[in-house]
């Protein structure tokens, strides 16, 4: 729908920027965000009356709608009601949580567990608290907003290193003064990019200046790793890594997110971490989807293997095409385009041939990257793969986007 607001003529100066920014100006015009679904199953949507695909999920394992997951979820609802009303630290805490904090500590292989309402929460708790003014918090420069959000509440020294530069992380550890205590934060899989940290490398040089590491593995927990425990697991540095981040709402079929680590490092996020003091605690049909998701991760493999034969087979598509999709080997793939003009014709000709994706312009992106975020699902049969894959080139044509080969 379009908009018109009625603060058009007021000369209230914070309600005049809001009127005159860029983003929110693109956004109204075109209506690219907050589309809104009328019905919704995986990745199958009907918006404005008709049918369409959802070619940018997070729901990687496409869960939400799995029998068990919802009957888990309807069961906690019957038993413990819509919300605990109540932080952990005062009234929240539910047994619950506590079986759901267990049973993650153990698939990703950490001692101890803490859930929270959201994965923005999780990622934000788990750079905000740890480190003291006159540390040093060391970050990808492309590290999720969440983690960003992190960083500006710690009073800690923040310096950030190239995107996945290994010479410009050890650069920035070996100027540091070595008795300073650091701590290092990089996302697991960066989603917009679909890349994979060079965890390996990273662990080695947190262990060379006694660094402790953080990782946020939002999209990698589910799909990547033995069972999918995720990234860390894959690249075999759990044992390296000293907190995991991550969120129910991808691979897990919920809502929430998580911290998982040493238990004296639990412990601590519990008594000084604001977002976990402050928040509310994650409801009982929350926890309760995603416990019965991890469970369902472990006994029917066939998910995982879905995602990733779906993923194979949009890439070899994308590489027939010549589409630039920054050789992501995750479910994530860009399609980088690097015009908002361009970018904006590609997005409206696949929402016209029934597509659902996501534009990522600036500030989103760097400006020259612009780029059509795809994210594959073990949901998306072949036939729709195969659609999207002909829609795309349609697109592609349509605004003079000439492929790679």
């Amino acid at each position: 729908m379009l908009f018109s607001f009625k603060s058009q003529d007021s000369d209230n100066p914070i309600i005049q920027r809001c009127l005159k920014d860029p983003v929110t100006q693109l956004r109204t015009k075109y209506c690219l965000y907050y589309r809104q679904a009328e019905k919704a199953n995986t990745v199958n949507l009907v918006v404005d009356g008709r049918p369409m695909v959802l070619f940018s999920s997070n729901e990687y394992l496409g869960l939400s709608q799995h029998p068990r997951v919802k009957e888990a979820a309807k069961k906690a609802l019957d038993e413990w009601g819509t919300s605990p009303c109540g932080s952990r630290l005062a009234n929240g805490s539910r047994r619950y949580h506590e079986e759901l904090e267990e049973a993650l500590a153990d698939f990703l292989g950490k001692e101890a567990c803490h859930v929270l309402a959201a994965g923005y929460l999780a990622c934000m708790t788990s750079v905000s608290a740890l480190t003291r003014k006159d540390d040093a918090l060391i970050v990808d420069t492309s590290i999720h907003s969440s983690l960003w959000d992190g960083v500006g509440l710690n009073p800690a020294d923040t310096e950030r290193f190239s995107h996945e530069s290994m010479d410009s992380l050890a650069s920035v550890l070996a100027r540091l003064d070595p008795d300073q205590n650091k701590l290092i934060a990089v996302d697991g899989v960066y989603s917009m990019e679909g890349h994979i940290a060079s965890l390996p490398r990273i662990a080695e040089l947190s262990r060379q200046y006694k660094a402790f590491l953080v990782v946020d593995d939002a999209h990698g927990l589910g799909v990547l790793g033995k069972e999918g425990r995720g990234v860390c697991d894959q690249l075999g540095v759990t044992k390296d890594v000293n907190l995991i981040a991550g969120s129910f709402s991808k691979s897990l079929a919920s809502t929430g997110g998580f911290v998982a680590g040493d238990r004296a490092v639990i412990e601590f996020l519990r008594t000084h971490s604001k977002q976990i003091i402050f928040s509310a605690a994650i409801s009982a049909p929350s926890a309760a989807a995603a416990f019965e998701s991890l469970k369902v991760l472990r006994e029917e493999p066939e998910h995982r293997e879905r995602v990733w034969a779906n993923t194979k087979r949009l890439r070899s598509i994308l590489d027939e095409m010549g589409v630039d999709y920054w050789d992501s080997p995750t479910p994530a793939l860009p399609v980088v385009i690097g015009s908002t003009e361009k970018c904006y014709y590609v997005w409206k000709s696949l929402w016209e041939q029934g597509f659902f994706t996501v534009i990522s312009v600036p500030p989103g992106v760097p400006a020259g990257k612009e780029l059509i975020r795809v994210a594959v699902s073990a949901a998306h049969t072949s036939e729709q793969i195969d659609r999207f894959g002909e829609a795309l080139a349609t697109a592609l044509k349509k605004a003079w986007i000439k492929p790679k080969k």
